[in-house]
């Protein structure tokens, strides 16, 4: 199916920009936000990395050329020190407005001053699927759309997360910056001139009369690469820009869902296309590192990662919108990262891998960088990657499960694969982690995990079962019954009614009284039916202690002593598993008041960081995958039970 692409918006560009000197602004004109609300922000992207846009032009996060290189553009994390590049109106702007192009991933910014209109269109070319001659540019197209604008383009680039030099050269309308590793070079049309303390950056002004547009495009390469011979004319970028609208709305025009919430749905998976790695089939938790659960806290992460834990929801996701490419592609990424595990003291299977499957994720700290809004330390890499978390083997084997039973089927020799991981887990099931939440507090034994490893060992019954393969199904269902039998046991609190986060440390006593948002989960895995008391009991106390409004917490930390410093805000992917834990109990008009009420908290765009805070503002990395493989699960179940 194919789409004849519209032009950009706004009017057709008549002719170029005309430089000038900067004028002085008036007295008490206002200076721009050293650091924009975490959810003034939009994604854009090429399937390799995203950058994000901010409500005001700027693009202060950006790494090149994969998701889990360091930062070109990191004033996210640093307003001094991280660098960014801005383009806005030269004297300040009245207000803001920003927006997708229709079914598209190309965002639209709009600055509307006194002297009239101009709107920013960013994007990144992708022109086909898996495409391998593919060539990573930033486009950047300035229109102004009424009166006669006065703007200005400032590049500030700072590489390596802020810490590596670079030598600026300047010839006509292209600015280069050099450093050791790496090449950018931003072509515009405008002559450029040097700016910044130490002359480091380029910076370029420009007027447009209503019609007019000016364009900018940002390469980067290896320092030994020539210097791309494409020149990128307004004719090109417009039709760099249908190309773009086409693939999206081609690719979007797969999608099998047409229920109630179909703009927040379409918004989530055009989202999650984002943030996945084309070229191995990965998916990012998400694009960024280091924003804050807790404004100037210390629960700061980098998520530039595959989890394994969202490999389930996302198989689960894909393949309920009619995604199968996407869900192939990922699962091919899965077996091929399985099939490296190698028997260590935490099993086989790690917790999270980088885009290419490594394992080996060190966590280090930035100091020189203050973070966003004061919040330290920044930190690169990630210990979790080390940690033992069991539930993720049940993540995984789920993940087969849907494979198997909605896509082309497993082949032997990854079934031969997850019956050697599976043989680990049966002998270390009853361990103690640190589960899903990845506190940092020491291993415990967790209920979720419990549950999970149940399902792990319960989906590889089901796949035998149903495809005739070899296995040891007496030991399996033998150590499957022991575990559910020790989750209805010692996981369940008769005080506070409800199974907890922490089994009970003997036969005779009762577990913690520690909620968790996670055990909503049980009957989306088939654990307990949505209309078993226990459960329906274990719902009715999560709501009354974890839940405020339509927000949830994962946990109660004070309670839980998770081992870090500070609070955080509520978790919008609990909202959501909420939502559909009320829809699978039976309460459908519960639960649309409460997904209606979470869609008030995602941002302008439709998207969600990873935390929403008391008073509604965005915490977290941003956005992230999971919350919105949620989003996706709780409307298309809720679609379906209201008929």
């Amino acid at each position: 199916m194919t789409h004849t692409a519209p032009p950009g918006p706004g009017p057709e560009p008549t002719s170029g920009p005309s430089p000038e000197d900067p004028p002085p602004c008036p007295e008490g004109a206002p200076a721009p936000q050293a650091y924009l609300p975490i959810g003034e922000h939009g994604i854009i992207g090429d399937l390799r990395t995203a950058a994000l846009v901010g409500t005001d032009g700027r693009i202060d996060w950006f790494c090149a050329p994969r998701f889990d290189s360091p930062s070109l553009f990191g004033g996210l994390l640093d307003a001094e020190k991280g660098g960014g590049w801005r383009i806005d109106p030269l004297c300040g702007v009245a207000s803001r407005q920003q927006f997708y192009f229709p079914d598209t991933n190309i965002l639209v910014t709009r600055m509307l001053t006194e002297d009239g209109i101009v709107e920013v269109q960013d994007f990144m070319p992708v022109l086909r699927p898996r495409d391998t001659h593919h060539q990573q540019r930033l486009v950047r197209r300035v229109v102004a759309v009424r009166g006669r604008m006065r703007m200005r383009s400032l590049v500030a680039p700072r590489m390596d997360y802020g810490r590596a030099p670079h030598r600026l050269t300047l010839d006509g309308d292209l600015a280069e910056f050099t450093g050791e590793h790496l090449v950018v070079s931003v072509r515009s049309g405008l002559p450029w001139r040097p700016a910044g303390p130490e002359g480091r950056d380029a910076e370029t002004a420009f007027a447009l009369n209503e019609g007019e547009s000016a364009l900018f495009v940002l390469q980067t390469r290896d320092p030994g690469e020539e210097r791309p011979r494409e020149e990128i004319t307004p004719e090109r970028a417009e039709e760099l820009f249908r190309a773009t609208v086409t693939f999206w709305r081609n690719w979007l025009a797969h999608s099998t869902y047409t229920g109630r919430w179909r703009e927040m749905v379409h918004r989530s998976a055009l989202t999650l296309k984002l943030l996945t790695h084309e070229p191995t089939g990965a998916l990012v938790a998400a694009p960024t590192l280091g924003l804050p659960e807790e404004l100037g806290g210390v629960r700061n992460w980098d998520y530039r990662y595959v989890w394994i834990r969202d490999a389930a929801f996302s198989l689960y996701a894909l393949l309920r919108l009619g995604f199968t490419d996407e869900a192939e592609a990922f699962f091919d990424w899965l077996a091929r990262s399985v099939r490296r595990c190698e028997d260590g003291p935490d099993g086989p299977l790690r917790v999270l891998y980088s885009i290419d499957g490594r394992s080996d994720l060190a966590e280090e700290e930035l100091p020189h960088l203050e973070g966003y809004r004061g919040a330290s330390p920044v930190r690169v890499g990630n210990r979790a990657s080390g940690q033992l978390q069991l539930d993720v083997y049940g993540e995984l084997f789920d993940a087969a499960y849907l494979f198997n039973k909605y896509g082309e089927g497993i082949s032997w020799e990854t079934w031969s694969d997850l019956v050697e991981v599976l043989d680990w887990l049966l002998d270390h099931w009853d361990s103690a982690d640190e589960s899903i939440w990845e506190a940092r507090s020491g291993p415990h034994r967790h209920t979720y995990s419990r549950v999970m490893c149940w399902v792990a060992v319960e989906r590889m019954v089901r796949i035998a079962r149903q495809r005739g393969l070899p296995a040891d199904l007496v030991r399996w269902t033998s150590v499957r019954d022991a575990i559910f039998r020790q989750v209805m046991a010692e996981g369940w609190n008769e005080r506070l009614g409800s199974f907890v986060q922490r089994l009970a440390d003997g036969a005779d006593e009762q577990p913690p009284e520690i909620l968790d948002a996670a055990l909503l989960l049980m009957p989306m895995v088939k654990f307990l039916s949505p209309r078993d008391e226990r459960f329906r009991s274990t719902l009715r106390a999560i709501s009354e202690g974890l839940v405020a409004d339509s927000l949830v917490f994962r946990y109660d930390a004070s309670v839980a002593g998770d081992g870090l410093d500070g609070t955080e805000g509520t978790f919008s992917l609990c909202s959501f598993w909420w939502v559909e834990a009320l829809t699978r109990t039976g309460r459908t008009e519960d639960a649309r008041l409460a997904l209606e009420k979470t869609f008030t908290f995602a941002n302008h765009l439709g998207q969600y960081a990873e935390q929403v805070g008391v008073t509604g503002e965005q915490l977290g990395n941003f956005p992230q995958a999971l919350t919105h493989l949620a989003l996706i699960s709780a409307a298309v179940n809720l679609d379906r039970a209201m008929g």
